[in-house]
């Protein structure tokens, strides 16, 4: 059985966000990239289940829609454990664009599962997953919160309004991993370190297709107003806040 997580190259979450080109780039000057949290998480799973000899787990691939300095992010991954890494040689545009592209990339590698993480912490989409398994025709399930496999049978928790749903889906199948999936993500040994710097990264080349979408521009949150504090003798004094102030009541 083989494994495909799909990551992707994200700031880290204490990147402070500047833009360039007329607010329509980000400025990547300084910028320390990462794993996506949840792509992270959802490697840490695949791993687990490879340790697990009852699974039949023997391969796990990541794959990835960047440029060539995005290399070090996926070995990363490979020194956590994956064994092979694809790499799709172009700026990830979009959503539908990184699932197009990612689904040209694998569809002759047959894998049984394919992971990806919910959303990721740049654009937070939550979109990827659901395009890939319709481009390549899987089925797939989403809010996924626990995976494990019996008897090559997935078997999956998902978080759903008031309460949780288990269900079993056969192979080939997508996962769209939430919170849950993974307790804490695998820490790279140093071993892992060495032995990343041989495994092989396949490169493809993107197929041709335009974008459907186009930033226009990028405008940061307004900050957040000074916190005002009320004494606990002074009701009144909160009431007139929030009905002329805040206009909540």
């Amino acid at each position: 059985m083989k494994i495909l997580v799909c990551i992707s190259n994200v700031p880290d979450t204490t990147t402070k966000i500047k833009f360039v080109d007329d607010n329509k780039k980000l400025d990547v000057t300084g910028i320390q990239w990462v794993i996506n949290p949840w792509d992270e998480l959802s490697l840490t799973r695949a791993l687990e289940l490879k340790d697990d000899a009852s699974t039949g787990v023997q391969k796990i691939t990541v794959a990835h829609v960047g440029l060539v300095g995005s290399e070090p992010t996926i070995r990363k991954a490979l020194a956590m454990g994956a064994d092979d890494a694809i790499r799709v040689n172009s700026e990830p545009y979009d959503a539908f664009y990184v699932a197009f592209q990612l689904s040209e990339a694998i569809k002759s590698e047959a894998f049984d599962i394919i992971l990806c993480g919910i959303e990721s912490s740049d654009f937070n989409g939550s979109s990827v997953g659901g395009m890939l398994a319709e481009f390549i025709g899987y089925p797939s399930a989403s809010a996924v919160s626990g995976l494990k496999i019996e008897n090559r049978q997935v078997i999956i928790n998902r978080e759903i309004d008031g309460g949780k749903e288990i269900i079993t889906l056969p192979t080939p199948l997508v996962a769209v991993v939430q919170k849950g999936i993974a307790k804490e993500p695998r820490i790279a040994a140093m071993r892992g370190i060495m032995m990343a710097r041989t495994k092989p990264i396949k490169v493809v080349e993107p197929c041709s297709m335009e974008p459907p979408t186009e930033i226009i521009s990028f405008e940061k949150p307004m900050p957040r107003a000074a916190c005002k504090y009320i004494d606990a003798d002074d009701p009144g004094k909160l009431i007139s806040l929030l009905q002329n102030e805040a206009k909540i009541l």
